[in-house]
């Protein structure tokens, strides 16, 4: 069984007029790689921040963070920046294109920063799979908010991640929008055979993932094994 996260007793605090806050306290689960997980819980919970400090967006306070055999918390921002572009893809709820370029050329910047050679078919068959090959020379702002998250959700695959996080992905999304791009997730994700944790509060969305853990004030309250849709590891039992 390879663990491609493991989260140990990790907190974060922040300072806040002369007070300590405490955002995440003492969180520890370790994730299988290919497996698929939810993070839920209220408004202000911590899910978000949980999320990047597993992403290496982030430092924590105290605790490990371990990504694909990596220890995040040693790091620092440009090495931590360097992982994320080897092993991470990203979707966020406000898409997060980068307005300047077409949609092509924003699935490309992952595998620029890697200094990848001939990208353009790799980015123009990802477009494709997400069902926008004839769309590439638009720019964000001439998309719909669904065309734009299928747009970052190709980026996301670009650099063929070991670990997808979504945050909120449906978050700015329709109903019938929100359905097309979350069965996208969830193909592509099959097909690349990459590990998805999505933060979330939709609870719908989340029975799709093999695994709940819910967090309340900081903390996890459970930790659940899902009947989901995508039974390829639920052999393994707990």
């Amino acid at each position: 069984m390879d663990i491609i996260l493991n989260i140990q007793n990790l907190s974060k605090t922040y300072e806040s007029g002369g007070r300590t806050l405490t955002v995440l306290d003492d969180i520890s689960f370790a994730i299988e790689a290919g497996s698929t997980m939810s993070i839920v819980g209220p408004s202000g919970s911590g899910k978000t921040t949980l999320l990047g400090l597993c992403a290496g967006l982030d430092r924590s306070s105290s605790g490990i963070v371990e990504l694909n055999h990596i220890r995040l918390d040693n790091l620092n921002e440009d090495q931590r920046a360097q992982v994320r572009n080897q092993h991470v893809g990203f979707i966020f709820q406000n898409f997060q294109l980068l307005p300047t370029l077409t949609a092509l050329e924003n699935v490309m910047v992952p595998l620029e920063l890697r200094g990848e050679k001939n990208i353009r078919p790799r980015a123009l068959e990802l477009l494709d799979k997400v069902g926008l090959a004839d769309r590439g020379h638009h720019y964000p702002t001439q998309l719909s908010g669904g065309e734009q998250q299928r747009v970052s959700l190709a980026r996301a695959f670009s650099n063929s991640p070991k670990i997808l996080f979504a945050d909120e992905p449906t978050g700015n999304l329709d109903a019938e929008t929100s359905e097309k791009v979350v069965k996208l997730i969830f193909d592509l994700n099959r097909e690349a055979g990459t590990t998805l944790v999505l933060v979330t509060h939709d609870l719908e969305l989340a029975s799709k993932t093999q695994r709940i853990i819910r967090i309340r004030g900081g903390s996890i309250v459970s930790d659940v094994k899902t009947l989901s849709e995508n039974p390829k590891r639920a052999d393994h039992g707990g």
